[in-house]
């Protein structure tokens, strides 16, 4: 795979200052262009140490604006990296649409450091590899171009290159011990990137391997291929769409648009037994009896670094509110962090959809709380065409993936779905109508969304089918008794944070 990239080709010094003005000028009126565009642009460095990665990028910055430039590396974890699943630092970091982000030891970079030092095994390595591509192709199937680049040096060339640097008083401080190891350690690595390059090279994106034996050469090669993709998208970009769908989106909508008329249809909530209620004196016993072990055992999940995330989602006036204090109530204030979700801001919009959720995960022995969630991908920008078909319809796997990455971690995750019938909804609706303090929370919104009514329970029907997972299952609660949904999602709150405990200390 690599024997082209051993050549050792060179670009003479007199071709390299006549390519270079028309390439810089084209990345400049390329990166102007782009800052209106709407997908951001993914650059990923990784390669042969010694091959030239880091100068390739001070390369592009020197050639480009910078500010519009954002180079990220990534070293050991930190403590509040390690405190959250892997892939957070990747995601809260990524760059918003118009923009350009170079990543120098990305994601890739502890695979590969694990395989080679006999870490972890193959079996192993291939699962991370696909941990890898599913995080890409979430990237890209939301529109971002993702360019990886391969920067490559045969074994003698890194030597070579690795001494020259060390003999030189100005850049000697750049090789290290573990530089030299990794030199003797070549043909592992070589074999642990070609796997990596053959199991992740997509066409969503694609890998390019660059010989980095002369900086002229690699500066061009980089640059070039850069700037033509970059324009390639652009151009595609500027393509014409009918209504801004596809033909194709516009056959998954029928394909997947709710029977019209008739009787109501027949879902998992319709068959929620929605009699169920709590006595007043029961209810206040059981709601001092489950705060007192709630706040119990959230000092316990402290103690031993275990996050909790708790989504609640529901009907406009289903108690999602209620239900959130009474929890709130028995914890400490420290601990606990909840997030209400509406329209996304301009800063939000500029990313993938998942990007603000993954910022806000809270820390060990913390608790978050989304007040409406990532969810709302697969129900309000299905049901109001926020969201292409496809965009929604590619979202399960990409929650599942999200959930998946959350519990492997030991984060605790609850999802409850507060559902009351049409009627109940009504009878709130009007007695919020009514009461001075609770009439701000009824909005125009909230009655266009109760037209929509049989649309939403089918989405929702659609939602527990596809992400209620053994590793993160939906709870439904029926919720025409507000005193009964309380108590409900603290008993169950309790009893799933009580067996995570129980299995032992969390993993450092």
């Amino acid at each position: 795979m690599f024997r082209t990239a051993e050549l050792q080709r060179k670009l003479p010094k007199e071709d390299f200052h006549q390519q270079v003005p028309q390439l810089r000028e084209d990345l400049l009126m390329m990166q102007l262009e782009l800052r209106n565009a709407d997908f951001p642009v993914i650059v990923v460095f990784a390669g042969v140490d010694g091959a030239g990665k880091s100068e390739t990028v001070n390369r592009l910055h020197e050639w480009m604006d910078s500010r519009w430039l954002m180079t990220r590396a990534f070293g050991e974890p930190s403590d509040e990296e390690r405190d959250r699943p892997e892939y957070w630092r990747f995601w809260r970091e990524l760059p918003a649409k118009g923009r350009m982000g170079l990543f120098l030891s990305s994601w890739y970079s502890m695979p590969i450091l694990d395989r080679v030092y006999g870490h972890i095994g193959l079996a192993e390595f291939d699962e991370r590899l696909e941990r890898i591509k599913t995080f890409e192709k979430t990237l890209a199937d939301d529109g971002a171009l993702i360019l990886k680049f391969w920067m490559h040096l045969s074994r003698d060339a890194q030597k070579e290159r690795l001494r020259k640097l060390e003999k030189n008083p100005l850049l000697h401080w750049r090789i290290s011990k573990r530089d030299w190891r990794h030199w003797d350690l070549y043909d592992q690595f070589i074999a642990t990137a070609e796997r990596t390059l053959m199991k992740t090279s997509t066409g969503l994106a694609p890998w390019k391997i660059v010989e980095g034996y002369d900086q002229r050469y690699r500066s061009v090669a980089v640059a070039t291929i850069i700037r033509d993709a970059i324009h390639v998208r652009l151009t595609e970009a500027k393509a014409p769409v009918s209504n801004g769908h596809s033909e194709a989106d516009t056959r998954l909508a029928k394909s997947v648009a709710p029977e019209a008329g008739g009787l109501p249809p027949i879902t998992i909530l319709s068959q929620l037994d929605m009699s169920q209620t709590s006595g007043k004196d029961d209810y206040n016993v059981d709601l001092k009896r489950y705060q007192a072990k709630l706040n119990h055992l959230q000092r316990t999940a402290r103690e031993r670094k275990v996050s909790t995330i708790l989504v609640f989602e529901g009907w406009d006036a289903a108690g999602k509110g209620g239900s959130i204090r009474r929890i709130t109530a028995a914890l400490d204030a420290r601990d606990y962090q909840v997030i209400q979700i509406a329209a996304p801001t301009d800063e939000e919009a500029a990313h993938n959809y998942l990007w603000r959720f993954w910022r806000h995960l809270p820390r060990a022995g913390r608790v978050t709380i989304y007040d409406r969630s990532w969810y709302g991908r697969v129900l309000v920008e299905r049901i109001e065409g926020f969201a292409r078909p496809r965009e929604w319809q590619r979202a399960y796997a990409e929650i599942n993936d999200f959930e998946a990455q959350l519990v492997e971690r030991g984060i605790v995750l609850l999802k409850f779905w507060l559902h009351i019938t049409a009627e109940e909804q009504l009878r709130r609706f009007q007695e919020r109508g009514q009461i001075g303090y609770k009439a701000w929370k009824l909005t125009d919104e909230d009655w266009r969304n109760r037209e929509r009514w049989a649309d939403y329970e089918l989405a929702v029907n659609d939602l527990v089918e596809h992400t209620s997972t053994r590793q993160a299952p939906w709870t439904l609660i029926a919720a025409n008794d507000k005193r009964h949904a309380r108590i409900e999602v603290l008993r169950t709150l309790c009893a799933r944070l009580e067996a995570a405990l129980a299995d032992g200390p969390k993993q450092p």
